[in-house]
């Protein structure tokens, strides 16, 4: 008897509880945020990282410092989202300038991407928005320093 009372109980619990974790979202159900800022991270470390003693231009030092903006608009929209914006994964490799170049401007394009998807939560969209302006302006000045520098 007390089996079937133990079996009754568990039944009577696991139906009250399975509606109410079917409905939870997952953690990182839109991890989109988090992919951004890991680009952003990457494709900072790539400007900033100079090989020998090649001295950064202007355009190079405007893209780092867009790159950061953008990353604090991220953090900001990531936690209003209730998202870890802390995550970060370092840079990898040993490319030459012009390649970190390319290497930035290609994740600086896919943070952008990344970011510019549909965003439910109204708190963090103003965020997102100033965070692809910042994206916008750092891809413009990494396009014009890697012209500078194939001259």
């Amino acid at each position: 008897m007390n089996v079937m009372k133990s079996l009754l109980a568990s039944a009577v619990l696991a139906a009250f509880l399975l509606p109410a974790t079917s409905r939870a979202e997952p953690v990182n159900h839109h991890p989109a945020f988090l992919h951004a800022l890991t680009d952003l991270r990457d494709a900072r470390w790539c400007l900033e990282y100079r090989p020998g003693d090649w001295a950064m231009r202007a355009d190079e030092n405007l893209a780092i410092t867009e790159v950061d903006r953008a990353i604090d608009e991220i953090r900001h929209a990531a936690i209003d989202d209730g998202r870890n914006g802390s995550m970060h994964h370092p840079g990898e490799g040993r490319v030459d300038r012009l390649g970190r170049l390319h290497q930035a401007l290609e994740l600086l394009r896919r943070a952008y991407h990344d970011a510019s998807g549909e965003e439910d939560n109204p708190a963090s969209r103003e965020w997102r928005h100033h965070a692809l302006e910042h994206m916008d302006s750092a891809i413009h000045a990494t396009e014009r320093a890697i012209h500078q520098a194939e001259r």
